[in-house]
Formats: structure tokens, sequence, C-alpha cells
């Protein structure tokens, strides 16, 4: 007999509301929850595929330990006994900065990968932290800690009440929208286009969002900082700029015009190859629409000049008037934000505390670059020990980080290694120990990271829709465990984690003035807190202590466990609405509009305008049935359109004889591949595309489907040396290449 579960989507950043059909302990189907209060019964493929995705038979069911050099199935004690016994010799004879940790991009995706890995971090005390966050988005962490003292801090566009978007490097109707939390996307784009609105689109392709908008800027790869400086600009001489309300709160305006004052249209157009007429009438509708909003993602992020495109962004939103508005971009409040707090000045943000070893690569947010993890690994120079040891948490950093074939060898000589990962992929193929987490059905699920950048306000939280099968275990419970084996408690109860937390952010709390909770006992406020686990009570907790929190009393008809599970569908906490200056935690109190690091990379910017390429640049490519390197084992999503091939503009294929479907060899700094062409009139001349997540060819993996049509890894073009100074970001776009024709 079948019975229907909701779950919330874990397989891209909108977050949509699933109504499952399960027969037995297996998951048949998949639709939108029509009730969701966010998603409104919205679904996208990935979606639709949760069953494929869940019950894929190539999912690791148990953990594999290595012996004798071959992985062998393995007990949970054997492996955590492993594991206590791999990495505590590590710390105390190197230290704790010989322990590497990779964060993957699914992190952010489950209640364990946002739980447990700052209680990791904290007990490991090392500065060996690499994410994803360094091939994506810590541009925009940097540029927004520097303007606002708060990483983050991200406004997000108002979707729903602009009149005005642009978009710059996005592409949300296959993405479905990132750092910007926004079921149904392409409908809310529909919806600004039906009211009257103006949408924008600036990107070296014709993408499917670029052919829905009004205006299609086909920028050259790599100059959206150069485009927005020249916006600036523009504003500045014609008298546009109006911050409005925000006046109180911005310093350094007068500064700024200064600094933009070499950014001019036609000298930018020159390089950004978007003629100087063109700025000017982009510049002018910003500053006239009612309300507008400007939006920059991967594609202005993954450039030489990624944090400056990310500040130009808001800096734009800023000199309009549109930060901090309804229908511009707005600063989310998330049910487990902590309350605010009076505004005034802060701690401010600070780059640099500490340097990779072997290149010097100031940190960001806490972070290395993940393009230097080889080096960090197989280079015995510089001061301190390299990486020896390495934990890895669901990532995949052989295809998603620059020259993966230097980087498989490096996770070749470590002397130990631990993944937890589902599958045994080309990166946790090197792992001494390999910890799968259950499916996704058989996990509770709440969006930490992700509904602090929602469009909308609200909170929803899903239990497990499947109960956990004999023989496997919890991903909070693999977590916790790991906390305890790699800092020295190998053995203690996992709970004691999960206690731990509380009892130290509830005794942190207590002896704040401005908490709900001050002055009263932590014991007691412990024993009030509900949930059938751990992880449920420290979320019981955080949504407790919460801006739209009870207050564990004091404010009755606010927001606690119990009633967030009364309400499966969410609870609507209503549209974003103005927040500065409490959100500010600079050391001025306001945005610091100009800050020292900023006027400190713009030479370089103004370098770029002398500079021209004639060569072809590669861009990447997202296809809305993939999610980086995740999904290419479920067969429902791959083939068809979603296929590892070159885009090439026609003009572009018949000056180097390439035909359709031929293949063709592409050179870049850090190898080659082959891929075969696909002649489109989408992209612009001089561009070829890549798309991003393949390259499944590697033996000693256990990706049956994906190894049956592997493509290629684009990201082995790179040899890791290209990166944004500020915020350590990888260059993967506008990158130069070279094509030859292979037959």
């Amino acid at each position: 007999m079948s019975r229907t579960a909701l779950r919330i989507c874990p397989l891209c950043e909108a977050t949509c509301g699933l109504t499952l059909t399960i027969e037995g302990t297996r998951v048949t189907k998949a639709r939108g929850d029509r009730d969701d209060v966010f998603s409104k019964g919205f679904i996208c493929p990935k979606g639709a595929s949760f069953g494929a995705a869940d019950g894929d038979p190539d999912r690791l069911r148990t953990p594999l330990v290595r012996e004798d050099g071959e992985l062998r199935e393995a007990t949970w004690d054997e492996a955590f006994d492993a594991v206590a016994a791999g990495l505590r010799p590590v710390v105390e004879e190197h230290g704790p900065h010989a322990v590497g940790v990779v964060l993957g991009n699914p992190n952010v995706h489950t209640m364990a990968g946002a739980l447990y890995p700052p209680v990791l971090l904290a007990g490991l005390r090392t500065h060996s932290l690499f994410t994803a966050s360094t091939v994506d988005q810590m541009p925009k962490h940097v540029s927004s800690g520097l303007l606002y003292g708060d990483a983050v801090a991200i406004p997000v566009p108002d979707l729903d009440r602009t009149d005005h978007l642009l978009l710059l490097g996005a592409n949300p109707l296959e993405s479905n929208g990132s750092l910007c939390t926004a079921p149904d996307f392409p409908g809310k784009l529909k919806a600004l286009k039906a009211r009257g609105g103006t949408l924008t689109v600036v990107d070296p392709r014709r993408t499917r969002t670029a052919k829905l908008a009004d205006r299609h800027v086909a920028i050259r790869p790599g100059t959206d900082a150069l485009l927005l400086a020249a916006m600036a600009y523009v504003l500045f001489e014609e008298r546009l700029v109006d911050l409005g309300k925000l006046a109180p709160h911005v310093q350094g305006v007068d500064e700024l015009d200064h600094a933009v004052r070499d950014f001019t249209p036609e000298a930018a157009s020159q390089s950004c190859d978007v003629p100087a007429d063109v700025i000017r009438e982009l510049a002018r509708e910003l500053a006239a629409a009612p309300t507008a909003a400007v939006y920059g993602r991967i594609g202005s992020c993954t450039v030489p000049h990624g944090t400056l495109a990310s500040w130009l962004v808001d800096v734009l939103n800023i000199l309009t008037g549109n930060l901090d508005r309804p229908g511009g971009a707005l600063f989310p409040l998330s049910a487990t934000d902590k309350a605010p707090r009076p505004a005034g000045p802060g701690r401010g943000f600070a780059l640099g505390r500490w340097h990779s070893r072997v290149s010097g690569h100031p940190e960001a947010k806490g972070e290395l670059p993940l393009s230097a993890l080889a080096e960090e690994i197989d280079t015995a120079t510089g001061e301190g020990s390299p990486v020896r040891a390495l934990i890895a948490v669901a990532t995949n950093p052989v295809l998603s980080a620059p020259d993966g074939d230097r980087l498989d060898k490096a996770l070749g000589s470590l002397d130990f290694m631990v993944s937890v990962d589902p599958y045994l992929n080309e990166t946790s193929r090197h792992a001494h120990v390999v910890l799968p987490p259950p499916p996704p059905s058989q996990a509770p699920h709440f969006d930490f990271a992700f509904n602090t950048f929602a469009v909308h306000n609200q909170v929803r939280y899903t239990r497990a829709a499947v109960p956990l099968e004999p023989g496997r275990m919890a991903e909070t419970e693999i977590l916790a465990r790991l906390v305890l084996a790699a800092t020295g408690m190998h053995g203690t109860d996992p709970a004691a984690v999960d206690t731990l937390v509380i009892d130290q952010t509830l005794g942190k709390a207590v002896t704040d003035p401005h908490a709900s909770v001050h002055g009263r006992d932590p014991g007691e406020l412990a024993a009030a807190l509900t949930g059938d686990s751990g992880p449920e009570r420290r979320l019981d907790m955080m949504l407790r202590l919460g801006p739209y929190g009870d207050g564990f009393g004091a404010r009755p008809d606010g927001l606690t466990l119990a009633k967030v599970l009364a309400h499966p569908h969410g609870i609507d906490l209503g549209p974003l609405g103005p927040r500065l200056p409490q959100p500010l935690k600079t050391r001025s109190g306001k945005v610091e509009l100009l800050p020292e690091p900023i006027a400190g990379d713009l030479p370089r910017l103004r370098e770029a305008l002398r500079e021209r390429s004639e060569g072809l640049v590669l861009i990447g490519r997202r296809h809305l049935r993939s999610n980086n390197s995740w999904l290419h084992n479920v067969p429902a999503l791959t083939g068809g359109t979603n296929r590892c091939t070159l885009h090439i503009h026609p003009e572009d294929a018949e000056r180097l004889g390439l035909t359709d479907g031929a293949p063709v060899r592409v050179r870049g700094a850090g190898g080659a591949v082959t891929a075969p062409v696909e002649v489109t009139d989408g992209i612009r001349r001089g561009v070829v595309s890549l798309p991003h997540g393949w390259g499944h060819d590697r033996p000693g993996t256990r990706m049956s489907h994906a190894a049956l049509d592997p493509g290629v890894n684009v990201n082995q073009l790179l040899d890791g040396s290209l990166l944004d100074p500020l915020s350590g970001n990888a260059v993967l776009n506008g990158v130069p290449v070279e094509l030859t024709r292979t037959s």
C-alpha cells in the first residue's frame, strides 16, 4: 500500500516543497506540494527525479575501510576506529594544520552539513579549510563583509515587487537561482514582465533566461566589473545618484565618485565589447525605474575581478537608493538567524588573518582557496607541515577544482583520508575510510543556509519520510562521531556533541543583556527543549532564540519546533522588509562604500581597461537537470540536451574548420580535453563553452551510469594559478583556450 509524505527538496537552492509517494520504503513519485507556503507546488526535473536519485543502486550502504590497498566493507565501529587511528597521530605529530578539511556544496543542502562541520573545525583548530565557496560565491561573501561588516549579509533581489531587474552572469531558468532562494524563479521573472517590468540579462550566451529578457547584452566574459564601474560613472556624471533613505547609513560616496572617474563608458566598452551608448542606457534605465535590483551570480564571481564585480552590484543598488527597500535588494531574516540586536558599530570584517603555506594566499572567511589544496598536500617547502590527512565531507574536488589530475595524484599521497560521501566517486576513491550517509528520504531537512537568502521569509521543516534502514547510520550521527574521532574523544556517546553545543549556546545567551533569556538558568532552558533527537533539540533552541522565536516563553506566540511541526507545509513569516542599520557590523556602523581592500584592488581593474584578448575564451555552462557533479548517475537527468559538448559560434566553427558533432581538442594552461562540437548561435563570437561537473572516466569509482557517458572535466583546462586576489576564488570563466581539430 502506498502512502504520501512531505519533503523539502535538497537538490538545488530553490528548496521546493515536495509530496512523495512511497511504497514500502521506496519513493516511487515526487510532485510539487501545492500547499507549501514558499514553493506553492512548483517543481523542476531534479525534484521530479527525487525518487530515482534517492534509490540509486550505486549509493553505498555500508562503510568502506582500506586494507592492503583495497577498500572493503566494514562495520561502523571498525570504520570509526580506523578514523581515530588515522587522524589523531597526524594531529599529535604534525599539529592541527596538517589535517585539511574539504567541504563540498551538498553540505549546505543537509541538516547535518550545517550543524556539525563548525563543531569539527572548532575542535580541530585547523587553518587548512577548503570549501566549494572558492570555486563559486566567495567574492560575494567578501564584498558583503567589506560593505556591511558581515560576510553572510547578502541582499537579494525582491523578485515579487521589483519593476526593473538587471541580471549578470546568472541563468536562473536553468540554475533555479543561487544566493537567491526563490522557488519558481522562471515564474517570478515572467510575472515581472507581465506587470510591465523590465528584465535585462548580461551574459555571453543567449541562455534560456536571456531569451526571456527585454534586453540581452552579450558581454565579453570576465569584464562584468568594467561594465558595472562604467554604469556607476554614468550615475555620477549625469547626477543620477539618489540614495534616498539610505543616505544616513552610507559613507564614502564622494570617495567612490573619485575612484570610478577613469571608468568611462567609452573606455570600458573597448574591453567588455558593449557599446558606450548601451552602457549609458543601462545606467539611466536603472536610475529611472520606480524600483530596481541588480543581481550578479557565478558568471560574475568566477572571473579575475569577481570581488569587485560583486561589490559593484551592491554599489549600483546603493547609488540608486534601491538597497533595503521593497522592490529593490533586501536583507532576508531567517527564523534561525540570531535575534536582531540594537544597531551600532561592530567588529568589521578582516581578510588575510592567516595565509596558505605554499603560495601565501590570504584566507577569506576562514577559508583557503580550493585551488591551492593540491600544492598544500604535495609541496614540502614552506613553513609548517604539508597537509598529511584530509577530511572530505560531501565533496568531489577532483572534478570541481582546477587541475584535477594534480589533485588526484596528491590525494593518493596522503597519510590518511576519510570521506563522508554516498558514492565512491573521483575523490572518495582515494579515501582510507568512506562513511556513507543514508539517502535523503531517510533524513530530516531544514534549510539553515538557504533561508538566509530567501526572497520571502518563511520557515519549514520536514522529518524523514522513510525510516532509517537497518545497518545505516543517520548523517547527523556520522558527523557527530567524526567530530569525536578527530578531536581525541573517540568512543564518547555522539549525543555529547549536541549537548555540548546546546550548553555552550545557552550559557552564552543568558549572559547577553540583549537576549530574551538574559539572566535565566541555562539548565532550565535546556530541559525545556523538545525534539526526537539532538539535532531537533538544537533546531528548537535556534528557533526559540531567533528573531521570530518564543524566547523560551517570553513571547508565547513565537516560534518553537513544536509549532513548526504543527504546520507541515510551512509558516509564512511575511515579505522581506527594510532592516538597515541593524544588519551592519562594520566598525563605523555604516555601509562602507569604498573599503580599503576594494580601493586597493581598483588599480588592477584600471589596467584591465587596456586589455583586449583576441583569442578564444572559455566559459562554463549549467543545465536544469544537473547540479555540479552530483546527478550524472541518475539516468532520468542525463541525455538529451544535458550533454558535455563544446558550444561554439558558427563563424568561429567555420573559421577553424569545425563541424557539428566532430571531436575537438581544447587546450588551456592546465591541460587538454577532447569534446564533441556543438555549433550554436546562442553563444557570442570568440567564446566557447563547456559544462561543469563531467569527467567520470577515472578508474576505481562506482558510478555505473555516469561512466557510460563520462564527458570531460572542464576544470582540467585550468592550472589553478588564476585567482581573484581578494577572495581566493578560482577564475573559471573568460580563460584563454586553443582549439585543434582531431580528425
